[in-house]
């Protein structure tokens, strides 16, 4: 198991999440960007640097990843690919994504996404906060649980 971080637009606070678990649990965990990004020294942890076109850190971790390794990711089409093999993601926002859940979710995003194209709804996310830090922490203790008790 592995986990993969599409580091495009993870924030800094997930990021330091993932790096404790991989220190308590001994995981590997690579960052997957289009930017360098600043990451702690640890034999656990790399760095993918990928070239600027558009989803090219998408597509990367899309075709790398294994059943069974965990995602973080707020791409919702990416998250569908990650279930197709096997995975699973975690939004920053604690959201997970499965084989169970992900082609609904991504119906949902592209339904949502028409209707902003059409101008119906505006605006984005609101701003990241404490309570999505928390649930992002205990999605991934709860998905790390789950794969680390089935090994």
């Amino acid at each position: 198991m592995q986990i993969w971080i599409d580091a495009d637009a993870c924030p800094g606070e997930i990021r330091d999440i993932v790096f404790r678990a991989s220190e308590r649990l001994q995981l590997p965990v690579c960052f997957v960007a289009n930017r360098r990004v600043t990451l702690p020294e640890s034999p656990l942890i790399r760095s993918v640097l990928v070239g600027r076109d558009f989803n090219a850190a998408d597509k990367h971790i899309a075709e790398a990843m294994g059943a069974g390794d965990i995602v973080v990711t707020a791409d919702v089409p990416l998250a569908a690919a990650v279930a197709e093999k096997g995975g699973v993601s975690i939004s920053p926002r604690g959201e997970v994504f499965d084989s169970e859940n992900a082609q609904e979710k991504l119906s949902l995003r592209d339904f949502y996404q028409d209707l902003r194209s059409g101008g119906l709804i505006q605006g984005g996310p609101a701003p990241f906060s404490p309570l999505d830090r928390h649930r992002f922490a205990s999605a991934l203790d709860r998905e790390l649980t789950k794969r680390l008790k089935d090994a």
